[in-house]
């Protein structure tokens, strides 16, 4: 019995001796009088039991079952460490995360990663639509084994849904990877209007290299990633810090919580298992943790037909006497033009797709010739030029489509020193110089 029965016992019991009014009780314990009555005539038929609650010590009916609790013990104490709520939504809701909390305390197990204490942070508004701003970025993470080794999990976001658009693996973070991202939310969903990444060298140019041309032009060339986003409508916005971008940031949290777990609990621990779960985990990640967005209308534009072609990296080359071009060894045979005529000299533009296929573009007739790709583990990558190894490496830019077109810079010139060459870049003359000595006029040039 607690502080609080024993007190109202305590008044009861004086309301039975007569020394207290029922109206007088009923004040006391801040109840009405028909309460206090009732509670009179328990403690008079029961004695002190009456005074309790009747369900005090019997078991809720909405106690979770002991199978339900032995699976929840299984989850926690196994191999694979799952947090609270995650052991809820695999149980499909049958305990809740409370439940599986206090499971968890009873048997002092540590939670699996300890809560930090908020900091002060500025809200960024959603956008309203669907398809107005996508997050792009990628996660090198152990996803498949804690002992394995490091994979790069690309993924995309919509900014106003929070919704997981696409999902893709690669060894590391690259070119090919990106592209792959691109096409696979291209196809599915559509082309946003702007897309919001980091400062990579993938993405952006982070050089400070100036070609004649690009000073002409007043503007750097963008990498292949960016002339693709440009012939696509496409706004790309670099972050400058990991929290402008937190909304992304936030999921990897969790996909490194949850999607980890998940692959090593159900044993997909190489990449084609894992590819293949990632559309089932992207549906039930969804259906769960994505909002609805503020207005029903969507962004998103229908991707355009030739979007292999535009998905490319582009190079400019100049076709050799036997009507070849190369890029990085590989080299394409163009056959006769019109009337039987000859492309030598002629400055064509090379595409190589993201399936390995090289097409070559002519700007009056079009495509000229296409090779097929190379083999099934193909790889697209940024190809240099034959000129790439005068290239400085503080220059070259990674991404950039016209690293294989850049000249090597010029050598800086040398520090002036003190004195006279620190204003003039001249010499001193020496004491008997001919410039120090005094000119005299010679007689035969004398005039009269």
């Amino acid at each position: 019995m607690g502080k609080r029965d024993a007190w109202r016992l305590g008044v009861i019991q004086s309301a039975l001796d007569g020394k207290v009014t029922n109206r007088e009780g009923a004040e006391r314990l801040g109840m009405s009088r028909s309460q206090f009555k009732r509670l009179r005539r328990q403690v008079r038929d029961q004695g002190a039991k009456g005074v309790t609650h009747g369900n005090r010590g019997r078991v809720s009916p909405r106690r979770i079952s002991e199978e339900v609790r032995a699976r929840v013990v299984e989850l926690l104490t196994g191999m694979v460490k799952l947090n609270d709520h995650h052991i809820s939504d695999l149980l499909k809701g049958e305990a809740s995360p409370a439940s599986v909390r206090r499971l968890r305390q009873d048997r002092k197990l540590p939670p699996k990663r300890l809560r930090r204490p908020s900091k002060h942070r500025r809200r960024r508004e959603r956008k309203a639509r669907r398809g107005t701003m996508v997050l792009i970025d990628g996660s090198p993470f152990q996803w498949f084994d804690e002992t394995g080794p490091h994979w790069t999990l690309l993924g995309a976001i919509d900014d106003a849904t929070s919704e997981i658009l696409t999902l893709t693996l690669r060894p590391t973070e690259d070119l090919h990877g990106y592209m792959s991202l691109m096409c696979e939310l291209f196809t599915r969903h559509g082309v946003p209007v702007e897309m919001y990444g980091d400062r990579s060298g993938i993405l952006i140019r982070n050089d400070d290299h100036w070609s004649l041309e690009e000073e002409l032009a007043g503007t750097q060339d963008p990498t292949h990633f960016g002339r693709m986003l440009a012939a696509l409508g496409v706004r790309f916005i670099a972050a400058t810090s990991p929290q402008a971008k937190g909304r992304i940031e936030r999921l990897w949290a969790t996909l490194q919580d949850r999607l980890a777990a998940e692959l090593r609990l159900f044993g997909h621990t190489t990449l084609e298992a894992a590819l293949g779960y990632l559309p089932h985990f992207i549906t039930q990640h969804n259906a769960r943790l994505a909002c609805a967005a503020a207005d029903l209308v969507s962004d998103f534009r229908p991707a355009p037909r030739d979007l292999d072609r535009i998905l490319a990296c582009a190079y400019q080359r100049v076709v050799a006497r036997d009507n070849t071009i190369r890029v990085a060894g590989r080299w394409v045979q163009i056959p006769p033009g019109p009337g039987a005529r000859s492309f030598h000299k002629a400055r064509v533009e090379v595409r190589e797709l993201l399936d390995g296929r090289m097409l070559v573009l002519h700007p009056k007739h079009g495509l000229i010739a296409e090779q097929p790709a190379p083999g099934a583990d193909f790889t697209l990558t940024n190809r240099r030029g034959p000129r790439a190894s005068r290239l400085s490496s503080k220059t070259d830019a990674p991404g950039s489509p016209q690293n294989d077109e850049r000249r090597s810079p010029k050598p800086k010139p040398k520090a002036r020193t003190s004195g006279i060459r620190a204003y003039t870049n001249r010499s001193k003359p020496k004491p008997g110089h001919p410039w120090k000595k005094l000119f005299v006029v010679p007689p035969s040039i004398r005039s009269d």
